[in-house]
């Protein structure tokens, strides 16, 4: 099956206590561009473009690999959304100014990318990370 064929989008959906804090950190801060946004008595939502997206599937041993690297030990749960940026550290720094907790710091790795592990709002582990190489 080819895009073509079926899928045309991955949308992760975060469910969150608080909205205004969530959309403040993923839109203002982070950067991601408002695509679409719906209120009703029933609740809010807001899309946001994060550029392209993939669904990386990865075996408990590879899982525990990234962890081990980036983190030094197993911190992940079955879910982590990773944000290609061009700055992991300024990107770091600029969340953690906002209110995410880092759980390691900027760490270069074997795959030749400069990787951070953040949780940001609604508890989702974030990695941000920069392509090193050509």
């Amino acid at each position: 099956m080819t895009v073509a064929d079926g899928v045309r989008q991955l949308r992760l959906v975060v469910t969150v206590d608080n909205y205004d804090e969530a959309v403040a950190f993923y839109r203002d801060v982070l950067g991601l561009s408002q695509s679409e946004n719906y209120e009703s008595d029933d609740g809010r939502v807001m899309i946001l473009d994060a550029g392209r997206a993939t669904l990386e599937i990865a075996d408990r041993n590879q899982a525990e690999y990234i962890d081990r690297v980036e983190v030094g030990r197993r911190v992940a749960g079955k879910f982590r959304v990773a944000f290609e940026v061009d700055d992991s550290a300024e990107a770091t720094t600029r969340l953690a100014a906002a209110g995410a907790e880092v759980i390691a710091e900027p760490t270069r790795t074997p795959w030749d990318s400069l990787n951070a592990r953040l949780e940001g709002p609604g508890g989702v582990q974030l990695t941000l990370f920069t392509e090193l190489g050509e």
